[in-house]
């Protein structure tokens, strides 16, 4: 049985409905929503976007909480990070529903995704509440990426989000969170799958980066 459409503004001419499906983020077929694209206005001002500042805003004071607790394992830190995490969700729905998609929120939810990641793991390095090779590996993609993210950026060429880059974000953030919030076994275990997917996403954006640059290359080349 197909999904039924959700309530929502009218969709324009063209656009596929707004499925629970895609509410939620299960269906991403289809090409990505014009406004996001490279060359287009960044358009701030607009709902999902107002999240993703509130978002970034918190990042600060999640840090202040966690590194000022006695060992890290802190109510107010944990909430304040799950909060942010679960944000990126509730960003994403506000886009979906509202229609207010944005090149701005195209390039703001993975730099918050990654601050997030980072200053997660900053607080479980601090306090060993994680193997730290593992965090090792994990804060080095996450930087790997941005800067992947800005080098793609420069040449035209956006990252497209792959499915073991989309699921490796629950178990990434949940290892960290819940580290924080004193459950050290289910940690070390989300992180390693995280950790797995992750690096798989790593590497199909690379390859697939690669593959769009060189045939970039090969159409701007003259024909003989």
């Amino acid at each position: 049985m197909a999904d039924a459409p959700v309530g929502g503004p009218p969709e324009p001419a063209g656009r596929r409905p707004l499925t629970a499906r895609r509410l939620f983020g299960l269906d991403r077929s289809g090409p990505p929503p014009p406004q996001t694209q490279a060359g287009q206005p960044l358009n701030p001002w607009t709902i999902p976007n107002a999240i993703g500042f509130v978002r970034l805003a918190l990042i600060p004071a999640f840090l202040v909480a966690a590194l000022g607790s006695r060992d890290g394992r802190d109510a107010l830190a944990a909430t304040i990070f799950g909060v942010v995490g679960w944000g990126d969700y509730a960003d994403g729905i506000a886009a979906r529903v509202t229609g207010q998609y944005s090149r701005l929120g195209a390039l703001l939810d993975p730099v918050v995704d990654r601050l997030l990641v980072i200053s997660g793991v900053v607080v479980c390095w601090r306090f060993e509440l994680l193997p730290r090779w593992a965090l090792a590996v994990l804060a080095a993609r996450e930087a790997l990426m941005i800067l992947i993210a800005r080098y793609g950026l420069r040449h035209g060429v956006d990252l497209r989000i792959n499915w073991p880059g989309r699921l490796a974000v629950a178990p990434v953030m949940g290892s960290l969170f819940f580290a924080m919030a004193g459950l050290p076994g289910l940690a070390e275990v989300l992180l390693y799958v995280g950790l797995a997917l992750a690096l798989t996403a790593t590497a199909l954006y690379l390859r697939d980066g690669r593959a769009r640059m060189r045939g970039g290359e090969a159409d701007a080349r003259p024909s003989s």
